[in-house]
């Protein structure tokens, strides 16, 4: 790698930095904003309250890193355009080709970040976020990567997830007797609620406890009576968008093996799989936005037009996800096509510019 290149870098990952802390600054004020109302509400305090807006900071990271590297990039090479330093680049032979290489090159560390992000980090921290403001505004039981305990009836339950058609992933539960020793442990690979406090549990593995043995069966089905509060199902239900991509591909698999309507889970998981594209188009925009000229008006026009594209990409996001469902429109068409377009705008003023 080149000094230039090194320098160029060093200059566009700095600015989209600062950019995605301010904007990140912002989202995390209204977070707050929107928590104060339920301060001092069944013991949810200041603590719980930025405990909770932390966590859901990874799952902003994720929607707003593309923008930020659009911010970044316009404001680097807007004041590098300013100092001529792209002019004195250009002169020395720097073509376009090796500006759109390194561009690609910048963008392309932020889409793995993207990536990274959104299958692994974000969705776990916002289930999370939701467990915990449950868990202490309900007092239900400890709330833990492992999901949430509750106590009911000599019984300990763990819900790992639940999903959205109300299943229930990974459910385990520990009984007693009444000299509270452990009677019989119980792990059932679903569940799913048929009505008032009756669940039908599938894949099931008992152990039954006594002072002399310990004996073990496997059921394919049982049924059983639970009593769980409305509260902590609607804690662990999960979100298309706060699923990670193996989990939205394993749930629409479900959907559809089970005759049910799986579109908008489809391009939740076509949104997730290009969203981190979206990093690399920002890059490309924000070259083709940089203004040629120094004069500080071009620049300052030209950054305000980047701008508000990168906030147009944002929400064309979200628009084309919702114009899918109500016009069946093929969920990758819909999820692709935004960044597609972005793009393709991108590459067309790039080359726009080269001609001048």
């Amino acid at each position: 790698m080149s000094l230039l290149t090194r320098y160029l870098l060093k200059r566009l990952g700095a600015m989209t930095v600062f950019s995605l802390i301010a904007l990140l600054a912002l989202y995390v004020f209204f977070d707050v904003l929107q928590e104060s109302a339920d301060l001092g509400k069944n013991g949810y305090g200041v603590g719980s309250m930025l405990a909770y807006v932390a966590l859901l900071i990874p799952a902003h990271v994720y929607e707003l890193l593309p923008l930020a590297v659009l911010i970044g990039g316009l404001i680097a090479l807007s004041g590098l355009a300013n100092n001529s330093e792209l002019t004195v680049m250009k002169a020395s032979g720097v073509s376009t080709k090796r500006f759109v290489k390194t561009l690609l090159s910048f963008g392309l560390v932020f889409a793995i970040l993207t990536a990274v992000l959104g299958e692994w980090v974000a969705p776990k921290s916002q289930q999370y976020a939701e467990r915990l403001k449950n868990h202490v505004q309900k007092n239900d039981g400890p709330v833990g990567q492992s999901g949430v305990w509750i106590k009911n009836e000599g019984r300990y339950i763990n819900f790992g997830e639940l999903l959205p058609d109300l299943s229930v992933r990974n459910l385990t539960i520990y009984s007693h007797n009444a000299n509270y020793e452990l009677s019989q442990a119980l792990h059932a690979d679903s569940a799913h609620n048929i009505g008032g406090n009756q669940w039908q549990l599938k894949q099931v593995a008992i152990t039954d406890l006594s002072a002399n043995a310990t004996k073990t069966r496997t059921e394919a089905q049982t049924t059983l009576t639970l009593e769980v509060d409305d509260a902590v199902l609607r804690a662990l239900q999960v979100e298309p968008e706060q699923m990670s991509l193996l989990a939205l591909g394993d749930y629409i698999k479900h959907l559809k093996t089970n005759s049910q309507q799986s579109e908008r889970y489809e391009i939740a998981w076509w949104r997730k799989l290009t969203y981190p594209i979206a990093a690399l188009a920002m890059a490309l925009i924000a070259l083709a936005f940089t203004p040629q000229a120094t004069r500080r008006t071009n620049t300052t026009i030209k950054l305000f037009i980047g701008i508000f594209v990168g906030v147009g990409f944002h929400f064309a996001n979200r628009f084309f996800a919702f114009s899918a469902q109500l016009y069946n429109i093929a969920p990758a068409i819909a999820a692709i096509l935004p960044t597609l377009l972005f793009l393709i705008g991108a590459i067309y003023w790039i080359r726009r510019q080269e001609r001048r």
